[in-house]
């Protein structure tokens, strides 16, 4: 089985990688900053160098003039002033060396050598700067100049460039060492520091890890604290997008909670409603069976048909609900909300003829819309048929529509003893009603708790919304739907047929 690293070990690689890489950096740099500063000492150095070769180089070429029938004379080596360690060589017109000398403190110039005239040998007379190393005296810079017949080879010791060059190579590596070690130290430090917020995310991620997602309820997900969740950072960026993200992740769990939980209670309540029904059904049907005198078949046969056609509604209305649920489309086609509305409230003053029931029509413009006509009177006929139910006898109910460019407005009102606050929040929700226990008194006295969630579903399907606002003695519902618009009537108008949506 393979084992994942630790979050210390994880924070421990990253610091390292880290610091190899700064350290990486500080010697790249460290070194490529020695090499320029080298190289330009040395150029400066060796420019200076060949400045001073050249000025003496000049000055025995004008000493060795004034004698120009001796070729191998170099009594200008004895003059004062000539610098310790200069060599100078008189050279015929070959270019081979005919005398030598260098010039030693405190003493006479002394010849070369063979072996040293032969280090010498082959400097051409081009007046430019060579290097050679002369054995005994070290290395030398020489260069060769010419005055009609006369060709002297002058050069001067390098030793001093030389160590002036490695002493500050030295220096510089000194000097890169210890600044590499400081640096190495406070970026360690630093980068610990700085890695510290990201370790504490790391943690709070993997304590999250281990909570029970997949059961239950979870809620008080640990967080990543406030001051690592700074946004001028990026471990304070990291933390703040985990924090994001557990809001999100605890949100959709408490989500999923209460949708199991909504899906648990109308299962329950769709069973009860279902199972009321077939109980009554079933009990009827024996009483038939067994011809006891007790009832009348006719009584019976009147209770099993209603209770089957009560059953028929409701399961009529779950296949609604699982459909409109599903997305599929309504018949679509032009619908007169006014003349909708009105139907709707002859049909409620018939069923209810103890209610004051008013229609009211404020129309700017055709009360035009594009829907299923069947299912927008199922939702105002639901509207009314709730209000009848759940006022008194002689509340006033008023039917409204609005219309304008945009949009079109049903409102039902009623001046009954509205809705209890604590059903407001889920009055459209499935099995809602007023009683909440399942086992009323009288089933027949109010409906199943599906007519507002119905409501609520056809609405949406048709691209609008549902909202009631209730105090004693005033309940509204208001509906809103997109009116039709120009291009949507002129289509039909031509086509002539109604389309699917």
């Amino acid at each position: 089985m393979t084992r994942r690293p630790s979050t210390r070990m994880r924070s421990r690689s990253i610091r390292t990688r880290l610091l190899v890489f700064v350290s990486t950096t500080l010697v790249v740099v460290c070194v490529a900053m020695g090499l320029v500063t080298t190289l330009f000492q040395h150029a400066y150095l060796m420019g200076n160098m060949d400045d001073r070769v050249l000025g003496i180089a000049e000055r025995a070429l004008g000493g060795a003039s004034l004698h120009p029938d001796l070729e191998g004379d170099l009594t200008f080596l004895r003059e004062n002033g000539q610098p310790a360690g200069m060599l100078s060589a008189r050279l015929d017109e070959k270019g081979a060396i005919v005398s030598a000398a260098v010039v030693v403190a405190d003493a006479l110039p002394q010849d070369l050598s063979a072996e040293q005239r032969t280090a010498l040998a082959g400097v051409r007379a081009d007046g430019a700067m060579h290097t050679r190393t002369v054995p005994g005296l070290g290395t030398y810079r020489v260069t060769v100049l010419v005055n009609g017949g006369i060709r002297v080879l002058t050069g001067l010791p390098m030793d001093d460039v030389q160590d002036v060059i490695s002493g500050l190579v030295m220096i510089e590596t000194g000097v890169a060492v210890a600044g590499l070690a400081a640096a190495g130290c406070v970026c360690a430090v630093v980068i610990r520091r700085q890695l510290r917020p990201l370790g504490r995310v790391a943690a709070t991620a993997a304590e999250v890890s281990r909570a029970p997602l997949g059961h239950g309820e979870v809620t008080g997900l640990t967080r990543v604290p406030a001051r690592d969740t700074h946004p001028d950072s990026e471990a304070g960026q990291v933390g703040a997008a985990l924090n994001h993200l557990l809001d999100h992740v605890e949100s959709s769990l408490a989500e999923r909670q209460r949708s199991e939980e909504r899906m648990r209670r109308f299962l329950a309540d769709a069973s009860h409603e279902l199972r009321t029904p077939l109980a009554s059904i079933a009990g009827y049907a024996e009483l038939m069976n067994r011809g006891t005198d007790r009832i009348e078949p006719v009584l019976a046969w009147r209770r099993v048909s209603a209770e089957s056609a009560r059953m028929t509604g409701l399961v009529e209305d779950l296949l609604l609900l699982a459909r409109l649920d599903e997305g599929r489309p309504l018949h679509s086609a032009e619908v007169d909300l006014a003349a909708l509305v009105a139907e709707a409230v002859w049909d409620a003053r018939a069923a209810g003829s103890g209610h004051d029931w008013q229609l009211e029509l404020s129309l700017e413009a055709p009360a035009l819309v594009t829907g299923d006509e069947a299912r927008l009177h199922q939702v105002v006929a639901n509207l009314l048929s709730n209000a009848r139910m759940h006022t008194p006898v002689g509340t006033r109910v008023v039917a409204s529509v609005e219309a304008a460019d945009t949009r079109c407005v049903i409102r039902v009102r009623d001046d009954g003893p509205g809705i209890p606050p604590t059903l407001l929040p889920t009055v459209f929700e499935r099995f809602t009603r007023a009683d909440t226990s399942r086992s009323r008194a009288d089933a027949k006295s109010g409906g199943s708790g599906l007519g507002l969630a119905i409501a609520a579903a056809i609405t949406g399907a048709h691209g609008g919304g549902i909202r009631v606002d209730s105090t004693p003695g005033r309940t509204e519902f208001t509906i809103e739907l997109p009116a039709a618009t120009e291009t949507e009537m002129e289509e039909r108008a031509v086509t002539g047929n109604p389309a699917s949506v």
